[in-house]
């Protein structure tokens, strides 16, 4: 049998931790292992604890969820962390996808679609809301890559990131461009390495900044649904 997913719930209020906790417990697959109530709490229960998948705060007291996504990551490169938010629209989120963060969700999401999205995230691939990546790329966009990078790619792998910008999993993108799954896989990789980013969240913002994503994501416009990505 595999084992759970172990999930740590960073929140700064405890009603919404013990929300999150009482949404997860008893989902198969997935463990909530413990709850910190800001960023150092996060950091110190991160290295004892040892999870695969954070559910991280964004505005928290004595260290937010910014910089602790951040160091999370900086020592356990394995771990994926999910930044929540209440709104569509923060200034913070940019930042933390900057900082590594794997995608975000809205916190008004789904008992079902939350134990999706970190079974998904638990895989490597990453959660790509539309209309969120969208406005936060209008309004807060940084160049993070340069021209160059982006003329190594083959014709294949720019059909593969404009799909990516489309919110499409690798299953979606294999059948749209006609390839296998596997394919697929090993072109996302070689795109990120040539890119010099860290996720597919990373790669769909150079896509935008770079305007090759063009209108992609209006075509799949609408609120998260971790199972079509």
């Amino acid at each position: 049998m595999t084992n759970p997913i172990r999930v740590l719930v960073v929140d700064d209020q405890a009603l919404v931790r013990s929300g999150l906790r009482l949404v997860l417990q008893g989902r198969d697959g997935i463990e909530v292992v413990g709850e910190a109530a800001n960023g150092e709490e996060a950091l110190r229960a991160a290295r004892r604890l040892r999870p695969e998948v954070v559910l991280m705060d964004v505005r928290m007291p004595a260290m937010d969820g910014i910089e602790a996504t951040r160091r999370v990551l900086a020592e356990n490169p394995v771990c994926r962390v999910i930044v929540l938010t209440t709104f569509d629209i923060d200034e913070y989120v940019y930042a933390a996808v900057a900082a590594g963060a794997s995608g975000f969700l809205l916190k008004d999401i789904t008992g079902d679609q939350l134990a999706a999205s970190i079974k998904l995230v638990s895989t490597g691939e990453a959660l790509l809301a539309p209309t969120i990546t969208r406005r936060l790329i209008e309004r807060f966009a940084r160049p993070m890559a340069a021209s160059g990078a982006l003329a190594s790619l083959t014709s294949r792998e720019t059909d593969v990131l404009k799909n990516l910008a489309r919110g499409l999993s690798n299953a979606e993108v294999a059948a749209d461009l006609h390839l296998s799954e596997a394919t697929v896989k090993t072109h996302v990789t070689r795109l990120l390495g040539k890119l010099g980013v860290r996720d597919r969240v990373q790669a769909v913002i150079v896509a935008y900044e770079s305007g090759i994503a063009g209108g992609a994501s209006a075509s799949r416009g609408g609120e998260p649904n971790p199972k079509s990505r």
